[in-house]
């Protein structure tokens, strides 16, 4: 077979090395404009299981590496004049130029032909005289713009500006350094590659960058150019880090970073690699490492499948998932770092924890893990700011407005589908009443309808009548009389989305028969099958306000603890505040100020209504996944809002609201939503903001509380699977949490089905318990 390989890099050169071993009769030619030694950046960082991979794939290439490497086991994060480190990491750094002389001259040995200074052949070129073309072409890919139509690509550019230099301080840790300058947050990113230099990314907020670059920054750089001008101010503004170092260039300019998606990574016989396929951001050191493994598979895959359509497929089926995860988990580092200037007021033990944990990889339970003296450190910070007891931190107490909770887990709000003409049954009383016997702190109701004609379903329930507030206030005399929880109540009027079937027999479905006249602020129909709504009048909205208002009396008097008032997933009071589906020319429609007024108007009449001493939220979708929607930035002004009229908490969802919205989906994906929304809004007011979306481990949620990016967490599925799952987790934690006197025999945690007898002693001298892993980089140390 004949390759072409399309870029001198790392994924290149090594998809080369491999290939050639497993097939020694390939041809195969690698293009490279640059010279051998014409190497651009500084260090590059591997993760232990790319290490395996490599060592595994081709142990003299991993041998070579291991002979350059530094390593080291700590970060330091630098804040407010205070250093929190944590250890048991695990870093592997090397010059990315020594990188590449290992594999060029891996490639020499294999009889890979290199061609350097060379301009690569165009992909059609390349396409017609070669069997196989691997673009490992960068991120500037020239291969991936000329088949874009094949490619699909799309490059989303950030809005934080960022400089790779190097410096002769060598550090001894990977080291967060955030600065606090006249201009603004920057933040340092750096590590050691080696027995002389350290990697030193400046990245700051672009704003920032605009007070202190705007004006001296060079606009026009021939290639391989630095910005002097640029580097001066950067060594007077780490002065205080850099001491009598220096910061060095190399092709150092200021660039935005960009995401690389690809929908396709081949065409025909062509094959994207490394960069040109996908990017993601440089704060979780991915980029030469998914290079690495991109050219790993892409060589296994070409060996191990009978034809080339087969090997690309198999390539493409098994990179992706990895790679979306990857990039998932970057996005989220990259945003936090964006928004990093929401954070600086915490305390920087908090901080630090906040830091380490923002790609939501790296978790409580995985740092309590690689430093429990690190997270014993958190846990008494966080103790220190309730009550001075120690607990995991998903089990402090915490109020909301004047009720107290006995720990941060919320049963999210879930429809049942199980009423009978808007009456809570038996089937209520269960459901609810297992999940606060199962520990949690809040359960919350599903959404309860205002009127007959506000229901989603013939079997949602309802606050309108007499014999339905009897029967809630059956399911809260339950709840107080054998628990500690505290169970709240979720009003809401279906709007659009109303007179459909219930879920299983097909989700905003009409009804086949019975329909009720539904209504809107603007008569647009959820989907194609679904009735148009009506738009609704002034004297109707007053009408439905006054609706909201009796049914809060009534869930007072049925001993409701909370109330939440639903203006989220495309229900009415959430279709008022969306412009893709609030249309009004009037009063109540345009600007968010006035598709604002009408929800804040029920707010008003709800809060008059509900006792003055129990408190009061509201659940919002923070985006509409839909382009014209709600973004997060009205997301911050709909909670404002809500907190000045009186609110005591947000309950921060998304989506919902059409029904081709484009949700992206993954692990806690709602998080970072109300994230923002308690960093901005909910420390300004001094209210509680409550996160929930694929929440679904308590490791998840003690990760949340501990950095501060939630109160409470609400769980939904979780508690269907689980209706103890507090208790559970609580055993599983080994925290003493009060059971149930009924229940109180299986507070242990049983055993497996099989258990093996005690273990004899077979050392002389006891071990111990093996310590954290605390090495630093020493240059000239042992690798």
């Amino acid at each position: 077979m004949r390759i072409a390989v399309l870029g001198g890099g790392p994924a290149g050169l090594y998809f080369a090395t491999l290939a050639k071993q497993l097939h020694p009769d390939h041809e195969i030619t690698i293009w490279e404009r640059n010279a051998p030694d014409d190497t651009f950046g500084f260090g590059v960082v591997f993760s232990d299981e790319t290490l395996g991979g490599i060592e595994h794939a081709d142990p003299v290439i991993h041998a070579a590496m291991r002979r350059e490497f530094a390593r080291w086991d700590d970060i330091d994060v630098h804040f407010r004049g205070t250093v929190h480190t944590s250890g048991g990491h695990g870093f592997a750094a090397m010059s990315r130029k020594r990188l590449l002389g290992i594999l060029q001259e891996r490639c020499a040995e294999l009889g890979v032909d290199v061609r350097f200074r060379t301009e690569a052949p165009s992909a059609a070129e390349a396409s017609a005289e070669y069997d196989l073309v691997v673009a490992a072409d960068g991120v500037n890919s020239p291969t991936r713009n000329a088949l874009a139509e094949s490619f699909r690509p799309s490059l989303q550019t950030r809005r934080c500006k960022y400089i790779w230099l190097g410096t002769d301080l060598v550090f001894d840790a990977f080291k967060f350094y955030v600065l606090e300058t006249p201009h603004g947050i920057m933040q340092i990113h750096g590590y050691p590659y080696g027995d002389t230099a350290s990697t030193f990314i400046l990245e700051l907020h672009e704003d920032v960058w605009q007070r202190a670059f705007g004006e001296i920054a060079a606009t026009s750089l021939a290639p391989g150019e630095s910005d002097e001008k640029s580097i001066e101010v950067i060594r007077e503004l780490c002065a205080d880090v850099l001491g009598d170092h220096q910061v060095f260039a190399n092709n150092s300019k200021w660039t935005a970073f960009a995401t690389v998606r690809c929908a396709s990574w081949r065409h025909e016989n062509v094959v994207l690699l490394g960069d040109a396929a996908h990017t993601a951001h440089f704060s979780i050191g991915s980029g030469t490492k998914l290079a690495m493994e991109d050219a790993l598979a892409l060589a296994a895959c070409l060996h191990e499948q009978s034809d080339m359509d087969s090997a690309l497929e198999a390539y493409e089926a098994e990179r992706r998932p990895v790679v979306t995860s990857t990039q998932r988990a970057a996005q989220a580092s990259l945003e936090w770092f964006e928004n990093m200037g929401q954070y600086t007021h915490q305390d920087p033990a908090q901080f630090a924890f906040n830091i380490l944990t923002r790609s939501r990889r790296v978790t409580y339970d995985n740092l309590r893990l690689r430093d429990p003296e690190f997270t014993a450190e958190l846990d008494n910070w966080l103790a220190s700011t309730v009550d001075g007891e120690v607990r995991p931190p998903m089990f402090q107490p915490f109020r909301i407005g004047n009720l107290d909770l006995p720990n941060r887990v919320v049963v999210s709000p879930m429809d049942m589908y199980s009423s009978e003409d808007g009456v809570p049954t038996d089937f209520h009383l269960v459901h609810l009443g297992s999940k606060a016997l199962g520990g949690a702190g809040l359960v919350m109701t599903e959404m309860v309808c205002v009127s007959e004609t506000g229901r989603i379903t013939p079997g949602c329930g309802g606050l309108y009548t007499e014999e339905q507030e009897r029967a809630w206030k059956r399911v809260t005399d339950f709840v107080h009389g054998h628990s500690p929880a505290r169970i709240g109540v979720q009003l809401g009027h279906s709007g659009r989305k109303g007179s459909t079937k219930l879920m299983w027999d097909g989700i905003d479905q009409p009804l086949p028969e019975g329909n009720w006249e539904i209504c809107a602020p603007s008569a647009i129909p959820y989907s194609e099958a679904n009735q148009t709504p009506r738009e609704l009048t002034k004297a109707e909205l007053d009408g439905i306000r006054d609706q909201f208002a009796e049914s809060a009396r009534a869930a007072a008097r049925a001993g409701f603890d909370l109330l939440e008032l639903h203006c989220a997933h495309g229900y009415l009071l959430s279709s008022f505040l969306s412009p893709l589906t609030n249309r009004r020319t009037d009063d109540y429609g345009g600007s968010l100020e006035n598709r604002l007024r009408f929800p804040l108007e029920v707010f008003d009449a709800v809060r008059a209504a509900w006792p003055a001493e129990r408190p009061m939220t509201v659940r919002i979708s923070a985006t509409d996944w839909y382009d014209g929607g709600i973004d997060v930035d009205d997301a911050v002004e709909i909670a404002r809002a809500f907190a000045e009229h009186g609110a005591d908490g947000i309950d921060v969802s998304t989506g919902q609201v059409v029904s081709e919205e484009k949700p992206e989906y993954g692990r806690s994906y709602q998080t970072p939503y109300a994230d923002r929304i308690r960093n901005e809004i909910g420390r300004e007011y001094g209210i509680a903001v409550i996160a929930v979306g694929a929440i679904s481990s308590y490791d998840d949620v003690n990760s949340l509380i501990l950095a501060g990016r939630a109160d409470l967490c609400a769980l939904g599925r979780t508690h269907l699977y689980d209706p103890q799952w507090t208790l559970h987790a609580a055993a599983e934690q080994g925290y003493p949490m009060p059971w149930p006197k009924q229940f109180a025999a299986g507070s242990r945690k049983p055993q497996g089905g099989r258990t093996d007898g005690p273990k004899p002693r077979l050392e002389l001298l006891r071990s111990g318990e093996p310590g954290t892993a605390h090495a630093r980089w020493r240059p000239g140390s042992d690798r």
